[in-house]
């Protein structure tokens, strides 16, 4: 579309909320600004007014995520009202034989988030349908563990993750606690799609919404309590010293409650960021996988000579974590690496403390690294790959319910489920069971860094680089769909210096070798999601982020690994071969 159509369609989305009495002045008055904007730029293809107007904000499968501001494409009380009107009339249709729907609604500590929340309260009250909301803000995993709890048939939580400030986003969750898939997410969006502004009821029934809150959390922290493996070594080491940050987010109460629960006695909390505020003011950006997030409890670790240093994000379903290697240097675990020590730990010891059945599984997505499919297949433990994203994780569990045993999953993006009874990537539990494995290796005179070790010389070792492209915007948008037309339609004969002997196209789920022979991929559905394995052991994936304005590269490159002394060498290895791969790709 050429810049003078562009600007026009804008400026005609952006007329009709100025004409809608259903619209405040306040926001009318941002709407004003960015069309007066408008007049005195000749880039208008990246005006503000082109990118709040130039599409509504899409409710995709995971619900919505966007900037905060006026616009059909920021989030704003009206877009929120759009989606939950839209959610709203898919439950009644879904549900219609109940003679009550009920929902969880929760929220995290973004600016703005207690209004959409209250938003949603009130406009599904006014449909006829019961809200429960909480109180206050709380984690992502106990509004996944509330609506099972309470048995309700849909949830919403106000979040944007981990992302910077400026965001505010709207997570749907079905009556299984898990973000809706199909064919629900279909449904709802179709719903959603067909709401206009005339159309969302906000006559709110006060009498069906009622508050919840700290007889919510205890019991949540029980059943958290009871995934505990070795509570013996927790009572040996309770000593363990902690150190904890919720980087201003939902986490604040819960972790260290239970953390405390568990039989933790020495918990330090960085107290600078224990104070709820959506402005994030001691962070770049409250995300655990940026090492500047840590900065503070890194500080206050060195202080105290701590053990552990851990922090979850915004919303609380993720956690980052740092631990001191063999030098005493405190460093940084990623996401791949906490995933396989969770999942080493839990195989292991419910082994040794003679829990399992033998009909257990594990979760963990295609992108996350391979070594967990190393620690399962030796341990006669059976791995499931899926898609990116938590929800596929409990679809596994939900079709492997009754049958099989599940003993967790993760994803490289820092998130872990050690439990059943959420349906989400939960930090508290997470939190609280990564204490208990450093209890573990202190009890062996070992820090995390040794375990992580020990796995990489009995395993092999693979290490993993992410490299997230930026491409912000309607034009950024239109990039990264070229980039991944580009890459299907002229494939790297080879990566880092080695052929490519597979390629993985989840848009056909065909696998294609060096040869041109071709497989079926099983998965439930199509992604756009490319895989390149080469000879020499790496696996390369590529997709665009579905909640972000960016284009997604998880490198893992395969290592020699002989010795515990020898990974400083591997990780400047593996470092140079990232530069030739980047290259390769043209990134």
């Amino acid at each position: 579309m050429e810049n003078n159509e562009l600007i026009a369609q804008c400026r005609a989305a952006a007329a009709v909320w100025l004409d809608s009495p259903l619209i405040d002045e306040e926001t009318k008055a941002g709407v004003r600004a960015m069309t007066e904007a408008a007049d005195t730029t000749d880039t208008t293809d990246t005006t503000d007014l082109v990118d709040a107007f130039y599409r509504t904000l899409e409710f995709g499968t995971g619900g919505l995520r966007g900037i905060m501001g006026p616009g059909t494409n920021r989030m704003n009380r009206y877009i929120v009202g759009q989606a939950t009107q839209g959610l709203a009339n898919y439950l009644k249709k879904c549900f219609a034989d109940r003679e009550q729907i009920s929902v969880v609604v929760g929220h995290d500590c973004r600016n703005n988030s207690r209004l959409f929340a209250e938003t949603v309260a009130d406009i599904m009250s006014a449909n006829g349908i019961k809200v429960y909301l909480f109180d206050d803000l709380r984690p992502t995993p106990e509004v996944s563990f509330a609506i099972r709890h309470l048995g309700c048939q849909s949830g919403v939580n106000i979040t944007a993750s981990h992302n910077p400030r400026e965001y505010n986003g709207y997570k749907a969750y079905w009556e299984d606690g898990a973000q809706v898939l199909a064919p629900h997410d279909t449904g709802i969006i179709e719903e959603v799609n067909k709401v206009g502004l005339a159309d969302v009821n906000m006559n709110a029934r006060p009498e069906l919404i009622e508050t919840i809150g700290e007889e919510i959390d205890r019991i949540y922290l029980e059943k958290i309590k009871t995934l505990s493996i070795d509570p013996a070594c927790i009572a040996r080491q309770k000593d363990l010293k902690i150190v904890y940050t919720p980087l201003h987010g939902a986490g604040r109460q819960l972790i260290p409650d239970s953390l405390r629960l568990w039989g933790f006695e020495n918990v330090h909390c960085v107290e600078a960021q224990m104070v709820k505020d959506g402005d994030f003011p001691t962070v770049v950006s409250p995300n655990p996988e940026n090492a500047e997030a840590l900065t503070l409890a890194l500080d206050l670790a060195k202080e105290i000579d701590a053990d552990i240093v851990m922090a979850s994000d915004p919303d609380a379903d993720r956690v980052g974590m740092a631990c001191k290697n063999g030098d005493g240097e405190w460093v940084l675990v990623d996401g791949n690496q906490t995933c396989m020590l969770f999942l080493y730990y839990i195989i292991k010891n419910r082994k040794a403390q003679g829990k399992m059945r033998g009909d257990e599984f594990i979760v963990k997505t295609i992108v996350t690294t391979e070594l967990i499919k190393a620690i399962a297949d030796k341990n006669g433990i059976k791995m499931y790959d899926c898609y990116t994203g938590f929800k596929w994780i409990a679809r596994q569990v939900r079709l492997s319910e009754g049958k099989e045993t599940y003993i967790g999953g993760g994803e490289e993006s820092y998130g872990f489920m050690a439990e059943d009874f959420v349906r989400d990537k939960d930090a508290v539990s997470a939190c609280s069971l990564l204490a208990e494995i450093c209890a573990w290796a202190r009890e062996q005179g070992k820090t995390l860094y040794d375990v992580l070790m020990d796995i990489y010389l009995e395993y092999g070792l693979k290490l993993n680089r992410t490299i997230n492209v930026v491409k912000p915007g309607k034009s950024g948008a239109d990039e990264i769909k070229a980039m991944m037309e580009r890459f299907r339609a002229e494939p790297p004969a080879s990566i880092g210096g080695s052929p490519v002997i597979v390629t993985k196209d989840y848009a056909t789920l065909e696998e294609r070798d060096a040869e041109g022979r071709t497989t079926p991929i099983e998965q439930p559905e199509t992604a756009n999601v490319l895989q390149w394995y080469t000879a020499a052991g790496d696996k390369i994936s590529v997709r665009p982020s579905g909640t972000e304005p960016k284009i997604k590269f998880y490198l893992e490159i395969a290592a020699t690994m002989r010795c515990a002394g020898c990974y400083a060498h591997a990780l400047a290895s593996a470092d140079e071969r990232v530069e030739a791969m980047k290259r390769d790709l043209g990134i």
